[in-house]
């Protein structure tokens, strides 16, 4: 398919206390010093904002042609968990992973997906598509 983006929310700050770095930052810190980029097909990146603020540290899964995920309710621990993740989303042809096919700690984060652009038909929705309006 292509290549495998896993975003991670540098800003992540949950809760109210502010602390240096946040954990959204060590989250993404500890990813990248436990990414082997020669394994997954994995790229990982940081990003400013995924405005996923109330469900604490975030990150997103995405690849052409896949759906793509919004992740939340993370902290920095789970990189790794997080990482195994990003490896069997990158592996499917879909994006599509089983909770059963996820660490157990990540078994209640997906808060959202949104389909591969140019995707439509009755799986998805029965309304028509733009393209298809008279």
């Amino acid at each position: 398919m292509g290549e495998t983006w896993l975003h991670i929310c540098t800003t992540c700050q949950p809760g109210s206390a502010e602390a240096d770095p946040c954990p959204g930052q060590r989250l993404y810190d500890d990813a990248v010093a436990l990414h082997d980029p020669a394994a997954g097909g994995v790229r990982v990146a940081a990003v400013i904002c995924l405005a996923n603020c109330e469900r604490g540290c975030s990150a997103s899964l995405s690849s052409p042609g896949k759906w793509s995920y919004l992740i939340g309710g993370l902290q920095p621990a789970l990189a790794g968990d997080l990482l195994a993740y990003a490896r069997a989303y990158a592996a499917s042809a879909t994006g599509t992973v089983l909770r059963s096919k996820r660490p157990a700690s990540l078994a209640q984060v997906i808060v959202g997906r949104v389909p591969p652009p140019g995707t439509a038909g009755p799986t998805l929705s029965s309304a028509p598509t733009t393209e298809s309006k008279p």
